[in-house]
Protein backbone atom coordinates (compact mmCIF):
# COMPACT_ATOMS: atom_id res chain seq x y z
CA UNK A 1 0.00 0.00 0.00
CA UNK A 2 2.83 2.38 0.81
CA UNK A 3 4.55 1.64 -2.53
CA UNK A 4 1.37 2.37 -4.54
CA UNK A 5 0.76 5.58 -2.62
CA UNK A 6 4.27 6.86 -3.29
CA UNK A 7 4.42 5.94 -6.97
CA UNK A 8 2.70 9.05 -8.48
CA UNK A 9 5.21 11.40 -6.84
CA UNK A 10 8.03 10.44 -9.19
CA UNK A 11 6.86 12.41 -12.29
CA UNK A 12 6.44 15.60 -10.24
CA UNK A 13 9.93 15.22 -8.90
CA UNK A 14 11.28 14.83 -12.42
CA UNK A 15 9.33 18.01 -13.44
CA UNK A 16 10.90 20.02 -10.65
CA UNK A 17 14.25 18.77 -11.75
CA UNK A 18 13.75 20.03 -15.29
CA UNK A 19 12.70 23.52 -13.98
CA UNK A 20 15.77 23.54 -11.79
CA UNK A 21 17.88 22.87 -14.88
CA UNK A 22 16.48 26.08 -16.48
CA UNK A 23 16.97 28.27 -13.39
CA UNK A 24 20.58 29.28 -14.14
CA UNK A 25 19.57 30.47 -17.60
CA UNK A 26 16.64 32.49 -16.22
CA UNK A 27 18.86 34.12 -13.62
CA UNK A 28 21.48 34.89 -16.23
CA UNK A 29 18.92 36.57 -18.49
CA UNK A 30 17.59 38.57 -15.50
CA UNK A 31 21.08 39.66 -14.53
CA UNK A 32 21.81 40.79 -18.08
CA UNK A 33 18.53 42.76 -18.25
CA UNK A 34 19.17 44.37 -14.85
CA UNK A 35 22.72 45.26 -15.87
CA UNK A 36 21.45 46.83 -19.08
CA UNK A 37 18.97 48.92 -17.11
CA UNK A 38 21.74 50.09 -14.78
CA UNK A 39 23.93 51.01 -17.74
CA UNK A 40 21.00 52.65 -19.55
CA UNK A 41 20.04 54.99 -16.70
CA UNK A 42 23.07 57.36 -17.05
CA UNK A 43 22.48 57.38 -20.82
CA UNK A 44 18.85 58.41 -20.25
CA UNK A 45 19.77 61.15 -17.80
CA UNK A 46 23.05 62.56 -19.14
CA UNK A 47 23.77 61.48 -22.73
CA UNK A 48 23.06 63.90 -25.59
CA UNK A 49 19.32 63.69 -26.38
CA UNK A 50 19.88 62.28 -29.90
CA UNK A 51 21.90 59.38 -28.45
CA UNK A 52 19.51 58.84 -25.56
CA UNK A 53 16.53 58.65 -27.94
CA UNK A 54 18.20 55.84 -29.88
CA UNK A 55 19.03 53.95 -26.68
CA UNK A 56 15.63 54.36 -24.97
CA UNK A 57 13.07 55.84 -27.31
CA UNK A 58 10.19 54.94 -25.02
CA UNK A 59 11.57 56.65 -21.91
CA UNK A 60 9.53 59.73 -20.87
CA UNK A 61 12.70 61.27 -19.43
CA UNK A 62 14.52 60.87 -22.73
CA UNK A 63 11.57 62.29 -24.66
CA UNK A 64 11.33 65.28 -22.34
CA UNK A 65 15.08 65.98 -22.61
CA UNK A 66 14.83 65.77 -26.38
CA UNK A 67 11.87 68.16 -26.32
CA UNK A 68 13.85 70.67 -24.22
CA UNK A 69 16.83 70.40 -26.61
CA UNK A 70 14.60 70.99 -29.62
CA UNK A 71 12.99 74.00 -27.97
CA UNK A 72 16.38 75.58 -27.22
CA UNK A 73 17.49 74.87 -30.80
CA UNK A 74 14.29 76.52 -32.04
CA UNK A 75 15.05 79.62 -29.96
CA UNK A 76 18.60 79.85 -31.26
CA UNK A 77 17.63 79.43 -34.90
CA UNK A 78 14.12 80.90 -34.72
CA UNK A 79 13.02 77.70 -36.45
CA UNK A 80 9.32 76.83 -36.37
CA UNK A 81 10.07 73.19 -37.27
CA UNK A 82 12.22 72.75 -34.16
CA UNK A 83 9.40 74.17 -32.04
CA UNK A 84 6.99 71.71 -33.65
CA UNK A 85 9.39 68.85 -32.89
CA UNK A 86 9.66 70.04 -29.30
CA UNK A 87 5.87 70.11 -28.95
CA UNK A 88 5.51 66.59 -30.37
CA UNK A 89 8.24 65.11 -28.17
CA UNK A 90 6.88 66.84 -25.06
CA UNK A 91 3.37 65.54 -25.71
CA UNK A 92 4.77 62.01 -26.17
CA UNK A 93 6.57 62.37 -22.85
CA UNK A 94 3.37 63.51 -21.15
CA UNK A 95 1.50 60.55 -22.63
CA UNK A 96 3.93 58.25 -20.81
CA UNK A 97 4.38 60.42 -17.67
CA UNK A 98 1.33 62.70 -17.26
CA UNK A 99 2.80 64.62 -14.30
CA UNK A 100 6.13 65.56 -15.84
CA UNK A 101 6.16 69.32 -15.12
CA UNK A 102 9.08 70.09 -17.42
CA UNK A 103 7.39 68.37 -20.36
CA UNK A 104 4.17 70.25 -19.58
CA UNK A 105 6.14 73.51 -19.54
CA UNK A 106 7.60 72.77 -23.02
CA UNK A 107 4.08 72.17 -24.35
CA UNK A 108 2.99 75.51 -22.88
CA UNK A 109 5.97 77.42 -24.28
CA UNK A 110 5.45 75.95 -27.75
CA UNK A 111 1.81 76.99 -27.60
CA UNK A 112 2.96 80.52 -26.81
CA UNK A 113 5.41 80.43 -29.73
CA UNK A 114 2.56 79.38 -31.99
CA UNK A 115 0.58 82.45 -30.91
CA UNK A 116 -1.94 80.54 -28.81
CA UNK A 117 -1.27 82.56 -25.65
CA UNK A 118 -4.56 81.76 -23.92
CA UNK A 119 -3.79 78.04 -24.12
CA UNK A 120 -0.18 78.70 -23.12
CA UNK A 121 -1.33 80.68 -20.09
CA UNK A 122 -3.57 77.83 -18.92
CA UNK A 123 -0.86 75.19 -19.44
CA UNK A 124 1.96 77.17 -17.83
CA UNK A 125 -0.25 78.19 -14.91
CA UNK A 126 -0.85 74.49 -14.31
CA UNK A 127 2.90 73.81 -14.56
CA UNK A 128 3.61 76.64 -12.11
CA UNK A 129 1.01 75.33 -9.68
CA UNK A 130 2.45 71.82 -9.89
CA UNK A 131 5.97 73.00 -9.15
CA UNK A 132 7.15 76.18 -7.45
CA UNK A 133 10.64 75.25 -8.65
CA UNK A 134 9.99 75.44 -12.39
CA UNK A 135 11.66 78.79 -13.05
CA UNK A 136 11.03 79.07 -16.83
CA UNK A 137 7.30 78.58 -16.34
CA UNK A 138 7.12 81.26 -13.65
CA UNK A 139 9.32 83.63 -15.68
CA UNK A 140 6.99 83.36 -18.69
CA UNK A 141 3.96 83.92 -16.45
CA UNK A 142 5.56 87.05 -14.97
CA UNK A 143 6.17 88.55 -18.41
CA UNK A 144 2.77 87.53 -19.79
CA UNK A 145 0.80 88.81 -16.79
CA UNK A 146 2.71 92.09 -16.82
CA UNK A 147 1.84 92.64 -20.47
CA UNK A 148 -1.79 92.15 -19.47
CA UNK A 149 -1.40 94.61 -16.58
CA UNK A 150 -2.09 91.91 -13.99
CA UNK A 151 0.43 93.05 -11.37
CA UNK A 152 -0.93 90.89 -8.56
CA UNK A 153 -0.41 87.63 -10.46
CA UNK A 154 2.84 88.72 -12.13
CA UNK A 155 4.43 89.75 -8.85
CA UNK A 156 3.21 86.59 -7.11
CA UNK A 157 5.12 84.49 -9.66
CA UNK A 158 8.11 86.83 -9.35
CA UNK A 159 8.00 86.25 -5.59
CA UNK A 160 8.23 82.51 -6.26
CA UNK A 161 11.36 83.09 -8.34
CA UNK A 162 13.26 85.36 -5.95
CA UNK A 163 12.53 83.19 -2.92
CA UNK A 164 14.64 80.47 -4.57
CA UNK A 165 17.18 82.24 -6.72
CA UNK A 166 19.30 85.06 -5.38
CA UNK A 167 21.09 85.43 -8.73
CA UNK A 168 18.01 86.87 -10.46
CA UNK A 169 16.98 89.17 -7.63
CA UNK A 170 18.54 92.31 -9.16
CA UNK A 171 16.51 91.89 -12.37
CA UNK A 172 13.27 91.18 -10.53
CA UNK A 173 13.84 94.02 -8.06
CA UNK A 174 14.44 96.39 -10.96
CA UNK A 175 11.17 95.19 -12.48
CA UNK A 176 9.35 95.98 -9.22
CA UNK A 177 10.88 99.45 -9.00
CA UNK A 178 10.24 100.40 -12.63
CA UNK A 179 6.61 99.29 -12.30
CA UNK A 180 6.24 101.21 -9.03
CA UNK A 181 7.67 104.33 -10.67
CA UNK A 182 5.73 104.21 -13.93
CA UNK A 183 2.42 102.84 -12.68
CA UNK A 184 2.44 103.64 -8.97
CA UNK A 185 -1.29 103.44 -8.35
CA UNK A 186 -1.52 99.81 -9.49
CA UNK A 187 1.96 98.43 -8.83
CA UNK A 188 2.83 99.87 -5.41
CA UNK A 189 -0.05 98.21 -3.50
CA UNK A 190 0.95 94.81 -4.90
CA UNK A 191 4.60 95.24 -3.94
CA UNK A 192 3.55 96.38 -0.48
CA UNK A 193 1.34 93.29 -0.14
CA UNK A 194 4.33 91.06 -0.89
CA UNK A 195 6.55 92.89 1.61
CA UNK A 196 3.78 92.74 4.20
CA UNK A 197 4.21 88.95 4.24
CA UNK A 198 7.86 89.43 5.29
CA UNK A 199 9.39 87.32 2.48
CA UNK A 200 13.06 86.32 2.89
CA UNK A 201 14.03 88.86 0.21
CA UNK A 202 12.38 91.86 1.92
CA UNK A 203 15.59 93.39 3.28
CA UNK A 204 17.42 92.80 0.00
CA UNK A 205 14.71 94.64 -1.92
CA UNK A 206 14.69 97.56 0.51
CA UNK A 207 18.49 97.77 0.18
CA UNK A 208 18.15 97.90 -3.60
CA UNK A 209 15.99 101.04 -3.34
CA UNK A 210 18.50 103.19 -1.48
CA UNK A 211 20.99 103.70 -4.30
CA UNK A 212 18.97 106.28 -6.26
CA UNK A 213 16.59 109.14 -5.60
CA UNK A 214 13.97 107.27 -7.66
CA UNK A 215 14.35 104.23 -5.39
CA UNK A 216 14.12 106.37 -2.25
CA UNK A 217 10.82 107.78 -3.50
CA UNK A 218 9.48 104.24 -3.96
CA UNK A 219 10.77 103.34 -0.47
CA UNK A 220 8.97 106.33 1.01
CA UNK A 221 5.66 105.27 -0.54
CA UNK A 222 6.14 101.66 0.61
CA UNK A 223 6.98 102.79 4.15
CA UNK A 224 3.67 104.66 4.37
CA UNK A 225 1.71 101.69 2.95
CA UNK A 226 3.42 99.15 5.21
CA UNK A 227 2.68 101.31 8.25
CA UNK A 228 -1.02 100.55 7.65
CA UNK A 229 -0.40 96.81 7.20
CA UNK A 230 0.57 93.87 9.38
CA UNK A 231 4.33 94.31 9.05
CA UNK A 232 5.40 97.96 9.23
CA UNK A 233 9.08 98.75 8.87
CA UNK A 234 10.96 97.71 11.97
CA UNK A 235 12.99 100.32 13.84
CA UNK A 236 16.14 98.90 12.24
CA UNK A 237 14.63 99.05 8.73
CA UNK A 238 13.23 102.53 9.34
CA UNK A 239 16.51 103.83 10.75
CA UNK A 240 18.32 102.52 7.69
CA UNK A 241 15.84 104.27 5.39
CA UNK A 242 15.98 107.54 7.35
CA UNK A 243 19.79 107.56 7.32
CA UNK A 244 19.92 107.01 3.55
CA UNK A 245 17.55 109.95 3.04
CA UNK A 246 19.75 112.05 5.30
CA UNK A 247 23.00 110.99 3.64
CA UNK A 248 21.63 111.95 0.22
CA UNK A 249 20.52 115.36 1.44
CA UNK A 250 16.81 114.54 1.23
CA UNK A 251 15.96 116.39 4.46
CA UNK A 252 12.53 117.67 3.27
CA UNK A 253 11.59 114.10 2.22
CA UNK A 254 12.78 112.78 5.57
CA UNK A 255 10.68 115.36 7.37
CA UNK A 256 7.60 114.45 5.29
CA UNK A 257 7.97 110.68 5.82
CA UNK A 258 8.50 111.05 9.56
CA UNK A 259 5.35 113.17 9.80
CA UNK A 260 3.32 110.67 7.74
CA UNK A 261 4.48 107.70 9.82
CA UNK A 262 4.52 109.57 13.14
CA UNK A 263 7.66 107.58 14.00
CA UNK A 264 8.96 108.75 16.34
CA UNK A 265 5.86 110.41 17.71
CA UNK A 266 5.56 114.13 17.22
CA UNK A 267 7.68 116.19 19.56
CA UNK A 268 10.98 118.00 19.48
CA UNK A 269 13.37 115.76 21.45
CA UNK A 270 13.07 111.95 21.40
CA UNK A 271 14.01 109.98 24.49
CA UNK A 272 14.85 113.09 26.51
CA UNK A 273 14.74 110.96 29.67
CA UNK A 274 17.15 108.33 28.25
CA UNK A 275 14.70 105.53 29.04
CA UNK A 276 13.00 104.91 25.67
CA UNK A 277 14.89 103.18 22.86
CA UNK A 278 11.95 102.89 20.47
CA UNK A 279 12.77 105.97 18.38
CA UNK A 280 14.83 105.12 15.28
CA UNK A 281 17.99 106.89 14.20
CA UNK A 282 18.63 109.74 13.49
CA UNK A 283 15.87 110.81 15.93
CA UNK A 284 17.37 108.68 18.69
CA UNK A 285 20.47 109.63 20.64
CA UNK A 286 23.65 108.56 18.91
CA UNK A 287 26.29 108.24 21.61
CA UNK A 288 29.91 109.09 20.94
CA UNK A 289 32.51 106.33 20.82
CA UNK A 290 35.69 108.37 20.75
CA UNK A 291 39.03 108.46 22.51
CA UNK A 292 39.02 110.61 25.60
CA UNK A 293 35.47 109.89 26.72
CA UNK A 294 33.17 107.14 27.94
CA UNK A 295 29.50 107.86 27.17
CA UNK A 296 26.77 105.54 28.43
CA UNK A 297 23.15 105.44 29.61
CA UNK A 298 23.06 103.93 33.11
CA UNK A 299 20.97 104.16 36.30
CA UNK A 300 21.85 107.25 38.28
CA UNK A 301 23.37 106.69 41.72
CA UNK A 302 21.23 109.47 43.17
CA UNK A 303 18.02 108.39 41.36
CA UNK A 304 18.53 104.63 40.75
CA UNK A 305 15.12 104.16 39.10
CA UNK A 306 15.84 106.92 36.57
CA UNK A 307 18.42 106.18 33.82
CA UNK A 308 20.52 109.12 32.71
CA UNK A 309 23.43 109.96 30.43
CA UNK A 310 26.80 109.60 32.17
CA UNK A 311 29.89 111.15 30.61
CA UNK A 312 33.41 110.46 31.76
CA UNK A 313 35.70 112.88 29.93
CA UNK A 314 39.41 113.68 29.98
CA UNK A 315 38.67 117.41 29.62
CA UNK A 316 41.04 117.81 26.68
CA UNK A 317 40.00 115.76 23.59
CA UNK A 318 37.52 117.02 21.00
CA UNK A 319 34.47 114.75 21.44
CA UNK A 320 30.85 114.64 20.27
CA UNK A 321 29.14 112.99 23.24
CA UNK A 322 25.58 112.67 21.91
CA UNK A 323 23.41 113.95 19.08
CA UNK A 324 19.99 113.61 17.47
CA UNK A 325 18.11 115.27 14.62
CA UNK A 326 15.23 117.69 15.28
CA UNK A 327 12.61 119.14 12.97
CA UNK A 328 11.66 122.51 14.47
CA UNK A 329 9.59 125.11 12.65
CA UNK A 330 11.00 128.64 12.47
CA UNK A 331 10.59 130.46 15.78
CA UNK A 332 11.91 130.93 19.30
CA UNK A 333 12.66 127.88 21.50
CA UNK A 334 13.96 127.00 24.95
CA UNK A 335 16.25 124.06 25.62
CA UNK A 336 15.89 122.63 29.14
CA UNK A 337 17.71 119.80 30.93
CA UNK A 338 18.91 118.65 34.31
CA UNK A 339 22.58 118.04 35.07
CA UNK A 340 25.00 117.34 37.90
CA UNK A 341 28.74 116.95 38.31
CA UNK A 342 30.12 113.78 39.81
CA UNK A 343 33.77 114.80 39.58
CA UNK A 344 35.82 117.72 38.29
CA UNK A 345 34.41 120.85 36.63
CA UNK A 346 32.31 119.59 33.68
CA UNK A 347 30.55 122.96 33.43
CA UNK A 348 33.64 124.30 31.71
CA UNK A 349 34.01 121.34 29.38
CA UNK A 350 30.50 120.32 28.10
CA UNK A 351 28.25 122.46 25.87
CA UNK A 352 24.88 122.12 24.15
CA UNK A 353 24.67 123.21 20.51
CA UNK A 354 21.97 123.42 17.85
CA UNK A 355 23.17 123.46 14.23
CA UNK A 356 21.09 123.75 11.04
CA UNK A 357 20.93 120.79 8.64
CA UNK A 358 21.80 120.91 5.84
CA UNK A 359 24.60 123.38 6.50
CA UNK A 360 26.64 124.13 9.58
CA UNK A 361 25.02 127.31 10.88
CA UNK A 362 25.01 127.17 14.68
CA UNK A 363 22.01 128.81 16.38
CA UNK A 364 22.81 127.77 19.97
CA UNK A 365 25.93 127.21 22.07
CA UNK A 366 25.38 127.04 25.82
CA UNK A 367 27.01 125.42 28.85
CA UNK A 368 25.56 122.00 29.60
CA UNK A 369 25.57 122.51 33.38
CA UNK A 370 26.33 125.25 35.90
CA UNK A 371 29.75 125.41 37.47
CA UNK A 372 30.15 122.98 40.40
CA UNK A 373 26.57 121.63 40.14
CA UNK A 374 27.12 118.65 42.45
CA UNK A 375 23.35 117.99 42.74
CA UNK A 376 20.75 117.74 40.02
CA UNK A 377 20.34 121.29 38.75
CA UNK A 378 18.01 122.68 36.03
CA UNK A 379 19.66 124.16 32.94
CA UNK A 380 18.02 126.26 30.20
CA UNK A 381 18.98 128.26 27.14
CA UNK A 382 16.97 130.02 24.44
CA UNK A 383 17.61 130.08 20.70
CA UNK A 384 15.92 131.05 17.42
CA UNK A 385 15.38 128.79 14.41
CA UNK A 386 15.52 130.85 11.18
CA UNK A 387 13.26 130.27 8.21
CA UNK A 388 15.91 128.55 6.08
CA UNK A 389 16.84 125.97 8.74
CA UNK A 390 14.72 122.91 7.78
CA UNK A 391 16.42 120.47 10.16
CA UNK A 392 18.56 120.86 13.26
CA UNK A 393 21.19 118.76 15.03
CA UNK A 394 20.95 118.90 18.80
CA UNK A 395 24.43 118.03 20.09
CA UNK A 396 26.16 117.64 23.42
CA UNK A 397 29.84 118.20 22.70
CA UNK A 398 33.13 119.08 24.27
CA UNK A 399 34.76 122.44 24.84
CA UNK A 400 38.21 121.09 25.59
CA UNK A 401 40.85 123.00 27.50
CA UNK A 402 44.58 123.32 26.97
CA UNK A 403 45.33 120.54 29.45
CA UNK A 404 43.72 117.37 30.72
CA UNK A 405 41.17 117.89 33.48
CA UNK A 406 39.18 114.66 34.08
CA UNK A 407 35.49 115.22 34.74
CA UNK A 408 32.34 113.12 35.20
CA UNK A 409 28.90 114.57 34.45
CA UNK A 410 25.29 113.35 34.38
CA UNK A 411 22.58 114.68 31.99
CA UNK A 412 18.82 113.93 32.09
CA UNK A 413 15.36 115.20 31.13
CA UNK A 414 16.31 117.03 27.96
CA UNK A 415 13.52 118.93 26.19
CA UNK A 416 12.99 121.66 23.62
CA UNK A 417 9.79 123.73 23.72
CA UNK A 418 8.54 126.83 21.91
CA UNK A 419 8.85 130.10 23.81
CA UNK A 420 5.36 131.52 24.16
Amino acid sequence: MRERADAPAAPRARGRGRLADYAPYVLTVGAVWLGWQILLQPVIERAPPEIAVRAASGSPTVLRRAAEAEFVAGQEANDARRYANAASLARDALHRAPFDVRALRIVGLTEARAGREAAADDILTLAGNWSLRDDPAHAWLVEHRLRRGDYASAFAHADTLVRRREDIRPQVFRLFTVAATQDANRALPEIAALLDARPPWRQSYLDSLYGTVEGLQVAASLAVMLQRGKAPLTNVELAQFYMHLLDKGQVPALRMVRARLNRPARGAVSNGGFDDETAPQPFQWRLGQEAGAIVEIVPDEVRPADPALRIEYDGYSSVLFAEQLLFLSPGRYRLTAEARAEAGEPGQRLVWSVTCSPGERRVLAAAALPRSASVWTPVSAEFTVPGDCSGQWLRLESSGGDRRAPTVAWIDRVAVNPVQ
